[in-house]
């Protein structure tokens, strides 16, 4: 039996910091199994959160910069991870790297930190820029996590991570989809900067609020959540089609406001197909009053697995890729993404 060791790196949009996942792989009568054996998320210094949180808005040469940058501070974060937890016999490292740019429909998609430079601070085999090649054929670039979801995460209906969007994937016909429901932790993070705080804790401040009824109805009124999958959002469509629409409005009420509307989009999901129970995971399910906002919009059972995998689920799938990749097995489900074909997808330094 052949066991894979392998590092995930994974930066979400959120950027409450970088999520580093060592597990260990292998097959049991041809089904994937895997461990997790260290888990552990870095916050960001101040000033290349800031940095990244910025980076759309950089000149071209100053974002060609912070690629590098970037890549050589997730190259110390993983030494230092590998030193302090006394690691060996790494197979490789896979990186998601930090997205800027997400624009499918236009074929590009852009997520910074140079994998060549991990692979410089760490002498280990990195895998990364797994997302680019789905673009060029045809495909979303996302969501990529549904194929470890359909090996290694199969005794659910789906699974839902709610981080900074919520995606889902599930089999219908005996064909895994995949897509972004709606904005979460993107918008929610960005209103409680006004308070001092990096996210709403539990969903405390949203609780404080009082929906406002013209505000939910625009919301559910975007177009994306009419389009049928696969489809997958950035901070792009953000920019131009939620944030406009909270002028003049109190922010707590906003939070209010648009913890109700992901609740609703999340939980007619669930309606719409009858699951009977849905795995949970990704940053979002600690905010209590979202969870409880969905529960009762729905019959679905929400299983709320252990803390290791709400936390570092996506880093261990992009580990698990990054393994995928080594084989040069499909890691990208063209179901999912809408690309012409299912691949493997990742660059290797």
């Amino acid at each position: 039996m052949i066991i894979y060791k392998a590092i995930g790196l994974m930066s979400g949009t959120s950027l409450d910091g970088l999520d580093i996942c060592f597990g260990k792989f292998w097959k049991e009568n041809s089904c994937w199994k895997f461990e997790i054996i260290k888990a552990e998320t870095v916050p960001y210094p101040k000033t290349l959160e800031e940095q990244l949180r910025n980076s759309i808005h950089l000149s071209s040469q100053d974002l060609l910069g912070l690629h590098s940058e970037y890549g050589f501070y997730l190259g110390q974060i993983t030494h230092d991870f590998i030193k302090r937890n006394q690691l060996s016999d790494i197979d490789l490292i896979a990186s998601h790297g930090h997205t800027v740019f997400h624009q499918p429909q236009r074929k590009f998609t852009l997520q910074i930190g140079d994998g060549r430079a991990i692979k410089l601070q760490t002498q280990i085999p990195v895998i990364y820029d797994f997302r680019s090649q789905d673009v060029l054929l045809g495909g979303n670039g996302a969501p990529l996590v549904p194929i470890g979801d359909e090996l290694l995460f199969s005794g659910f209906d789906a699974c839902l991570n709610l981080g900074g969007f919520s995606n889902i994937s599930f089999k219908i016909d005996d064909e895994r989809i995949a897509f972004d429901i709606a904005p979460v932790n993107i918008v929610l993070n960005n209103l409680v900067q006004d308070f001092g705080q990096n996210y709403d804790e539990n969903g405390d401040l949203a609780r404080k609020g009082n929906i406002n009824l013209q505000l939910l109805e625009q919301l559910n009124s975007l177009e994306f959540y009419a389009q049928s999958h696969p489809k997958s959002l950035g901070i792009e469509w953000c920019n131009a089609n939620i944030f406009p629409l909270f002028s003049g409005i109190e922010a707590l009420d906003i939070l209010a406001t648009f913890t109700e509307h992901a609740a609703e989009q999340i939980s007619k999901i669930f309606n719409i197909h009858q699951f009977n129970k849905v795995l949970f995971t990704g940053g979002g399910t600690y905010n209590q009053y979202l969870i409880e906002k969905i529960r009762d919009k729905t019959q679905t059972e929400i299983i709320i697995p252990e803390k290791q995998i709400i936390d570092f689920k996506e880093a261990l799938i992009f580990a698990f890729m990054g393994v995928l990749r080594l084989n040069n097995e499909v890691n990208v489900l063209s179901s999912a993404t809408g690309s012409l074909h299912n691949h493997s997808s990742g660059i290797i330094a």
